[in-house]
């Protein structure tokens, strides 16, 4: 557990800075445009959210950077938790990300997919949720063959997630010709909230909790890790409004609205005809698959860890690791199991909200841990130290309290649900702490 700490350091800025971009981009900003429109009076409003979420995503980003510096552990966002808050609030945590956020996360790309591919083969809009359900349990398959296909399957996405982002931005602005300020997004009065639309934009900025991780591989952490959060994020941002302009300057925002995820694609072939829209098409299907391997590789490690404490019910299943090729099997197929049936009941966009909600209950706590760090623990001037204290730890705090009272207000039942699902973590985490101590006296007696 303690030996990465001590990792060679030989990551530099330009790398730090492709992995922050590499971490952030995958789905959203193909299949968020839409909602965000649909949220919003108008295209101006669409974009000052997408702007909103850069903000908060950024804050956030810098926060966690020096939480993860002061707490140089595995486990991310578990792990930060438990280290502050005690062992009840990190097993809250992994429970809600076990049983809520890694689930919707992977279920919502695999449906986003199932979309796609269905659009793309010409295939009928109700096959989209079988493809979704075929593609989760072929990559949760090739995952559990070893860490090399997966690997090797997130390299090819990386470059396949950055083409279409770059064609359509530079090609749209340039040979559009439709308004794109205060374009009228069709919303009605009752359908529009800042909210849901910053929501939907934090979808496609999430990721951002990796960026802290890479600290003790770093050269310098304290100079090289904040320009690398400030410049990786600034370029998603920018990328992500460039997309957004030149998709209104292609289509009337209405009709965007209406395309939903297909979007990006119908905007392709407006620039590019039907063959080029169809190759962007599949980088754009390829940056989606690899964006849902990575979740299927990393998300389960979460489980896995609790289950190896015996701090989640199962353990000794949900800890068994294949023989022979040495991958998390139980762990990655209960997510897989909770992802399909959550695809069955919920459509992606109310599983990416679900799951953003869900793991910003957590992000708030991580976020006020700077404020606590900061008195408890030495302050090294040599380690870094997030800029602007303490009004960036302040931003990340208040817009994460933006989304959560927005969900309450917008979606309460989806909302309600993550809610319950953590407390009922409680009595679980009181029955498995009192199964611990009787195993202990057992054991003594």
């Amino acid at each position: 557990m303690e030996k990465e700490v001590n990792l060679k350091k030989n990551i530099g800025f330009f790398v730090s800075t492709s992995l922050v971009i590499g971490t952030v981009i995958g789905s959203g900003i193909f299949m968020k445009p839409g909602v965000v429109l649909s949220s919003t009076a108008n295209s101006t409003m669409a974009l000052l959210a997408w702007i909103i979420g850069g903000i908060i995503t950024l804050a956030s980003g810098l926060t966690i950077a020096e939480v993860s510096v002061k707490i140089p552990k595995t486990g991310g966002l578990y792990a930060y938790i438990e280290e502050v808050y005690g062992e009840m609030w990190g097993f809250l945590c992994g429970w809600v990300q076990t049983l809520i956020y890694g689930p919707a996360v992977m279920g919502a790309l695999s449906l986003y997919f199932g979309s796609l591919l269905a659009d793309f083969l010409g295939f009928d809009d109700s096959s989209k949720v079988l493809i979704g359900i075929l593609t989760i349990i072929l990559l949760g398959s090739l995952n559990l063959l070893g860490t090399h296909f997966g690997g090797f399957i997130q390299t090819i996405s990386t470059v396949g997630k950055l083409v279409p982002i770059i064609l359509i931005a530079v090609f749209g602005i340039f040979q559009g010709d439709v308004t794109v300020f205060n374009a009228d997004s069709g919303s009605t009065t009752q359908t529009i909230s800042m909210g849901a639309a910053v929501l939907a934009t934090l979808w496609a900025y999430d990721g951002w909790m990796n960026v802290g991780f890479m600290a003790g591989e770093m050269k310098n952490p304290s100079k090289t890790l904040p320009r690398a959060i400030i410049s990786g994020i600034l370029i998603v941002i920018i990328a992500y409004l460039s997309v957004n302009i030149a998709m209104l300057h292609l289509l009337p925002a209405k009709e965007i609205v209406e395309l939903g995820p297909n979007a990006a694609t119908a905007a392709a072939t407006s620039v590019f005809g039907n063959f080029g829209g169809k190759l962007l098409a599949i980088g754009i299907l390829v940056s989606i698959f690899g964006c849902l391997n990575g979740k299927i590789l990393t998300f389960p490690r979460i489980t896995f860890a609790m289950a190896e404490r015996k701090m989640i019910p199962g353990a000794k299943f949900l800890s068994s690791i294949h023989p022979k090729f040495n991958t998390p099997v139980g762990s990655t197929i209960i997510q897989i199991i909770i992802a399909l049936a959550m695809m069955i009941f919920w459509n992606p966009d109310r599983l990416s909200d679900m799951a953003i909600f869900a793991v910003f209950l957590f992000y708030g706590l991580a976020f006020s841990a700077i404020f606590i760090l900061r008195k408890k623990v030495n302050n090294d001037k040599t380690l870094y130290k997030v800029p602007l204290y303490p009004l960036t730890p302040i931003v990340a705090i208040v817009g994460t309290l933006y989304i959560i009272v927005s969900t309450l207000i917008n979606s309460p039942v989806d909302a309600l649900i993550s809610i319950g699902i953590a407390i009922i973590g409680l009595p679980v985490y009181f029955k498995l702490k009192s199964n611990y101590k009787n195993e202990q006296k057992s054991k003594a007696s």
